[in-house]
């Protein structure tokens, strides 16, 4: 009997970005949702070496790709100042890596400007949403590559 593998891709691209300002920490705490494949996809690709997130023998090494990547690919900035990010960790849930930033030091968010690059260079249908919370309100919105700015308001 022949066994036959088949690898199953998901038929989408789409990344999800929460982006919550904890107005009593006086920080902005984001999450982002991303198939695992399609990150390791654009980790390879911009670091010319192979990234298993699951399998990851050196965690340095992959928090260091990781990190230095988010941090390159989504920018954003409150009231028109642009904020540091910290990048705090991940973790594989399902068939996602849910990754971790976070910025100190933004007391109140009036505006926020968000430019999110995340694999619109390896997949020519990247969707990012985001979700942007902030004194109270929820605002969202869908970027299609080539998109890759938003503006929230509040």
């Amino acid at each position: 009997m022949i066994q036959v593998w088949l690898s199953v891709f998901h038929p989408f691209y789409v990344s999800i970005t929460s982006i919550d300002h904890n107005q009593q920490a006086q920080r902005v705490e984001i999450s982002c949702r991303i198939f695992f494949d399609d990150l390791e996809a654009a980790l390879k690709a911009d670091s010319h070496r192979e990234v298993d997130l699951i399998k990851g023998a050196d965690r340095q090494v992959i928090d260091s790709l990781l990190g230095s990547y988010l941090r390159r690919h989504l920018r954003l900035s409150v009231n028109g100042k642009a904020l540091q990010l910290q990048y705090l960790g991940y973790e594989i849930e399902d068939d996602v890596a849910w990754c971790y930033l976070e910025a100190g030091n933004v007391p109140r968010v009036r505006q926020l400007t968000v430019d999110n690059r995340l694999l619109l260079d390896q997949f020519p249908k990247q969707s990012n949403i985001m979700h942007v919370t902030a004194n109270g309100q929820r605002k969202s919105t869908k970027l299609d590559n080539p998109e890759r700015h938003a503006v929230f308001e509040f």
